[in-house]
């Protein structure tokens, strides 16, 4: 399944961000999707990459319910037809379920990307998107680097993990458009919750590929990682 895109053609990459958590592990306050990093709100940093690029002709972003309804200043000046918002689900697969139905048809390629990443690289999108094109799923991880323990409930370590072939996953992930809403379609639905869309396509029967991505592509979840989010804006600036 080779997907192409001919010079000068159309766009044809649809986005699928996902921002409906509730972010309790960032501590109190405002939705951590909108709050700012170096005066800039992290959901922005994570959209304004896809909202540059030229092949994307679609980006939805799924929001907390409520939100769609009122959301930021910042974010509803940006709402228009090539960036809209929908209410999400209670997990992550059904955000992403409902951003689909509103890429459908679906576009060549869909890239799937988490708000909490808001420091991706043009460099990574452009690599996950040509993987995609060639008509399997890719996924931007990193090689795992630290010595990685198997322990049991009690606290024991069992055995170490061989981690020559183990990577960290990260955002985005883009597939072939029918392919990603055609695994949706087979998930099994059982009450198994998977932990990335990659999981989906892979248990579909199709091809995912890794994609080398970038240590600065962090998830920002805790309050630690605020503060090295804050360091990493300063140096983008």
């Amino acid at each position: 399944m080779s997907v192409s895109s001919p010079a000068g053609s159309s766009p044809d990459v649809g986005v699928v961000v996902v921002a409906a958590g509730a972010g309790v592990r960032a501590g109190p306050g405002e939705l951590k999707q909108f709050r700012s990093i170096a005066g800039v709100p992290m959901l922005l940093r994570a959209l304004r990459h896809f909202l540059d690029h030229r092949d994307v002709c679609r980006i939805v972003v799924t929001l907390p319910p409520g939100a769609t309804e009122h959301p930021p200043a910042w974010l509803g000046s940006l709402l228009g037809n090539r960036l809209v918002a929908v209410a999400g689900g209670t997990m992550r697969a059904d955000s992403v379920r409902a951003g689909l139905r509103l890429l459908d048809p679906p576009p060549a390629i869909v890239l799937v990307h988490d708000a909490a990443r808001p420091f991706v690289s043009p460099t990574t999108i452009a690599a996950v998107i040509e993987r995609a094109r060639a008509g399997v799923g890719a996924v931007a991880a990193i090689p795992v680097g630290d010595t990685i323990k198997d322990v049991d409930d009690d606290g024991r370590v069992a055995h170490t993990v061989p981690r020559a072939r183990l990577w960290r996953a990260q955002t985005p992930q883009g597939f072939p458009g029918p392919m990603l809403v055609e695994a949706y379609q087979r998930w099994p639905r059982d009450g198994t919750t998977p932990t990335d869309d990659a999981e989906v396509v892979e248990h579909a029967g199709f091809t995912v590929e890794v994609v080398q991505g970038a240590l600065r592509n962090l998830k920002v979840t805790s309050e630690d990682d605020w503060r090295l989010a804050e360091i990493l804006a300063r140096e983008e600036e």
